[in-house]
């Protein structure tokens, strides 16, 4: 059965989840789908969804009094077997709106749930869980995280889906890291790749990294942040006399090429990660790397296998867990190896597809 598959995207800027929204609408379109993206008039977003060549809908998607959306919305889902594929409560509940003015019961209304946190609370957030055909939840944490603050919501509504990320199909990388920031052969390249902000735990990584040997090691931190952070470490760096021993690497379209260069990964958050697209990117690339053990990240590392787990906001238990893969080249290699034959057995891109797609039919 062909299927209609529309992707709401209301946010204003560019992130994880208009990545995953970008990846999947790729893949539907190749399998022979009719996919369609439907947003709003941000230059920003539609130059990246551009290249797909899918058709794209600009609606207003207000926050409140929001007739024009879902009225304007019901006439792309009036006929065909539809699948609208929603990322927060807001668009589920303009895409519900949309199905009942369409009178069109082959619409099926998806949500999937990045995030760790609680369902919304009163009989209008209620009343939209339950009409919702199916609720994707990115990791056992978030779902169960959801379900503590709903029980009474049909589990059977309910499936987890862990995140995924595609190959990269050019490996060639743009430069050579250490050659453009002299980095010395003899030291170990640190890699952290996401948003530079507190969350991620770049100020326990930055205080970790002084409790190290600095002819050991150089910190690649890739990424963007807020001007006003990204000062406050650069200051930190200059008092710890660092400035050797740290490099940024501007926000990069393509990433692989550039992670599959360095020797060490980490992702320090000291928020909960709903699941952590950062790390399957070290694993798939077969890089040791460490993360903290407070978020999904225990459903997918094995500590001590696939990954070095530590304590949040712990920077003497994650300069120890540095060191560990510093001293011991044989560690690194063992732990890359697993997490590449666990990304490549249970989290690759193709074992995703087949879950979605198993949710949208």
């Amino acid at each position: 059965m062909s299927l209609n598959i529309f992707h709401i995207v209301s946010s204003k800027k560019w992130s994880g989840i208009e990545q995953y929204v970008y990846d999947l609408a790729s893949e539907l379109k190749k399998e022979g789908n009719y996919v369609e993206i439907v947003t709003t008039k941000r230059e920003n977003i539609l130059n990246r969804f551009r290249p797909l060549e899918i058709p794209i809908s600009i609606l207003p998607l207000r926050r409140k009094a929001d007739i024009e959306s879902p009225i304007r919305f019901a006439r792309l889902i009036k006929r065909g077997h539809n699948v609208v594929h929603v990322h927060n409560v807001k668009e589920a509940r303009m895409a519900l709106i949309a199905r009942r003015i369409s009178e069109n019961r082959n619409t099926r209304v998806i949500l999937t749930c990045h995030t760790v946190e609680k369902a919304k609370k009163g009989f209008v957030h209620r009343m939209i869980y339950n009409d919702l055909d199916k609720i994707i939840f990115v990791s056992e944490l978030s779902r169960n995280e959801f379900m503590l603050s709903f029980p009474s919501l049909n589990l059977s509504k309910t499936c987890v889906i862990h995140d995924s990320v595609k190959r990269d199909t050019n490996m060639e990388p743009e430069f050579d890291i250490r050659q453009r920031y002299g980095i010395d052969s003899r030291k170990k390249l640190i890699m952290f790749h996401g948003r530079i902000c507190e969350e991620k735990g770049i100020s326990v990584l930055l205080r970790a990294i002084t409790q190290l040997d600095k002819e050991r090691f150089h910190l690649v931190m890739m990424g963007s942040g807020e001007i006003k952070y990204i000062g406050f470490i650069k200051a930190f760096i200059i008092a710890n006399q660092l400035l050797h021993n740290v490099s940024f690497i501007p926000y990069q379209d393509h990433v692989q090429p550039l992670v599959a260069q360095c020797d060490i990964g980490v992702l320090p958050s000291i928020v909960r990660e709903a699941f952590g697209i950062t790390n399957i990117e070290y694993m798939m690339l077969g890089k040791p790397h460490i993360s903290t053990n407070n978020g999904a990240q225990p459903e997918y590392i094995d500590n001590g296998v696939t990954g070095l787990l530590v304590p949040p906001d712990d920077y003497k238990a994650l300069a120890d867990a540095i060191e560990t893969l510093l001293d011991d080249d044989a560690l690194c290699a063992q732990i890359g190896a697993a997490a590449k034959e666990q990304f490549d057995t249970q989290l690759d891109y193709p074992h995703f597809m087949e879950r979605i797609n198993m949710a949208y039919k």
